[in-house]
């Protein structure tokens, strides 16, 4: 199991990683054919290429990150759940914008490989 926890890990950095370098190829590679996503901004159902259209809006996105405090719960073992800390810094309408927030994601494995099937994130009440 410890090999599985540093890959969903690893999974989960490559991720934001594509974020900041807007690289829609590695981002939709990572996620399951539909997806759900919770934040403050509510909830979104989205599939690969909405989420493609989404990281290429220029008045929004990922600029800088650091994850901390990850953990990983395996409830079988075809799912992952991944917690963590993250300092994000993001354009925000133009404006950039420093915040903490405790994020998870629900990674399935599926297609021979693990896709992100869920994303929440919520302000961290440390900020």
């Amino acid at each position: 199991m410890h090999d599985a926890r540093h890959e969903i890990q690893a999974l989960e950095q490559a991720f934001w990683k594509s974020l900041v370098a807007r690289d829609t190829q590695a981002a939709t590679r990572l996620l399951a054919p539909q997806a759900l996503m919770v934040s403050s901004h509510g909830t979104l159902r989205f599939d690969p290429a909405q989420y493609a259209k989404m990281l290429q809006d220029p008045k929004h996105g990922l600029l800088d990150y650091t994850l901390s405090d990850m953990e990983v719960l395996f409830p079988t073992q075809d799912v992952a759940i991944v917690t963590y800390r993250a300092h994000q810094t993001m354009q925000m309408d133009g404006d950039e914008l420093t915040q903490d927030v405790v994020d998870s994601s629900t990674w399935v494995r599926l297609e021979g490989g693990w896709k992100c099937v869920a994303h929440t994130e919520s302000e961290s009440a440390n900020s």
